[in-house]
């Protein structure tokens, strides 16, 4: 399996596209993202645990919300079953998914402090400043260096993980090839996601104007467009997983 290819002003089409699947079922949308962003919220006050269990279980919720995408493009109803859908089927793959993720920010972490970070952090936290002023210039500029590394792994593990739930859900790769594939997804549709990121950059600007009242809508539409981009760059099967239960 290979992703398409597909042109850069694809980038906005899947914008107008995900303003139509919201606009399907659009109370009913605020109401499945309010019940995830609650669920996340209440998650991640859990101390020491809930922020690794949230990234556990988002892939989940998203796989979840994407199949209530399907549904509404082949003509069905959204439901509130949807959201749970990923803790019906191939939920281990899907927490598979989030432990990768999971694992790839303790890693890219770990690189950083062991980059320099932790000289900067060392500094800072310390009850006596360094005599020798050029300590501290190397420290910032280590700090510096490994936050701009730091900022490129996290970028690519972040579109790792885009469409790795729904390649695990609908197309039934495993965890990994799901993140690989993802990967040069976007590297191969580089163009369309640039259009697509610049778009979102203008709307979130806009929908931030009016006391934030914007993001109501746009955060919706986040997550419709991004069916939308999933299903405009990968094949779709004809059996989803909804229609095909597997054993876990």
């Amino acid at each position: 399996m290979e992703a398409n290819h597909v042109a850069a002003e694809r980038g906005w089409i899947w914008i107008k596209q995900g303003w139509a699947l919201f606009t399907k079922s659009p109370v009913l949308w605020l109401v499945l993202l309010l019940i995830a962003f609650g669920g996340a919220v209440l998650l991640s006050s859990i101390p020491t645990v809930g922020q690794p269990l949230a990234t556990l279980l988002g892939p989940v919720v998203m796989a979840g919300l994407m199949s209530g995408c399907r549904a509404l493009d082949r003509g069905e109803e959204l439901e509130l079953a949807h959201l749970f859908s990923g803790f019906r089927q191939f939920t281990t793959q899907l927490v598979t998914v989030g432990g990768l993720t999971l694992l790839g920010q303790f890693i890219i972490l770990g690189l950083m402090i062991g980059m320099g970070a932790s000289a900067l952090i060392g500094i800072i936290t310390s009850d006596v400043p360094p005599q020798d002023q050029q300590v501290i210039v190397d420290a910032v500029a280590g700090a510096g260096i490994a936050i701009l590394v730091g900022i490129v792994l996290f970028s690519l593990l972040m579109m790792a993980a885009q469409f790795a739930p729904m390649l695990v859900y609908f197309n039934r790769l495993s965890p990994f090839e799901a993140m690989k594939l993802s990967l040069r997804a976007f590297f191969r549709n580089i163009g369309a996601m640039f259009v697509y990121g610049l778009v979102f950059i203008l709307l979130a600007i806009v929908a931030t104007v009016p006391m934030m009242l914007g993001w109501i809508i746009l955060i919706p539409v986040m997550v419709t467009s991004l069916y939308a981009c999933y299903s405009d760059i990968f094949p779709l099967p004809d059996e989803i997983a909804e229609e095909t239960p597997v054993s876990q």
